[in-house]
């Protein structure tokens, strides 16, 4: 076999225990028929082409925009906020971002002058501002994360009650399964 189909056959198993693992140090799968191990690596290929497209997608839309991640969950925070009709603050917000009230000034000058956001007075406390998307940003964030979002949606509603339930538990399950990893012990 060529260096090239090597390598492509090596890319396309990064998620295959039989490349990755095939001592089953970390994984064992000697109690899986190899249809059984087919099925289990087509999932893991599944959501790693998946993590890519959003990985992908999530890129474009803030190099288009010239973000950074905060700065767009800002903005879809900003979004959600006004579409419930509920005031923004900077409070508000640096605590659904877990940053501190100082970056969370910086982000919203950044925002402000890069035409994403305007401040206004707070309508009940004078002391206040609050921060709303400017309606080009709202436009270009709804084109393209709001499209995805609408089409996410589409394949979910396609899914029995029954399909729904179990991809679920399969996510919540596999987001429990991150952890951070810890340094290693000194000797």
């Amino acid at each position: 076999m060529s260096s090239r189909a090597d390598a492509r056959r090596i890319s396309g198993s990064m998620v295959d225990p039989r490349i990755i693992d095939p001592r089953q140090e970390l994984v064992r799968h000697d109690d899986l028929s190899e249809t059984e191990l087919t099925e289990v690596v087509g999932v893991l290929n599944a959501i790693r082409d998946w993590r890519e497209a959003e990985q992908r997608l999530s890129f474009e839309s803030r190099s288009k925009m010239h973000l950074n991640e905060t700065d767009m969950k800002a903005l879809r925070y900003i979004i959600a906020s006004m579409n419930a009709e509920v005031a923004v603050t900077a409070g508000a917000l640096a605590e659904h971002l877990h940053i501190s009230t100082a970056s969370t000034t910086k982000l919203l000058d950044r925002l402000e002058a890069s035409g994403h956001v305007v401040r206004r007075p707070h309508p009940t406390d004078r002391r206040a501002v609050t921060v709303q998307i400017t309606p080009e940003t709202h436009r270009e964030v709804r084109r393209t994360m709001g499209m995805q979002h609408a089409r996410r949606f589409e394949v979910v509603r396609a899914l029995t009650s029954a399909e729904r339930a179990v991809v679920t538990r399969f996510l919540t399950d596999l987001s429990e399964t991150t952890l951070v990893i810890a340094p290693p012990a000194e000797d």
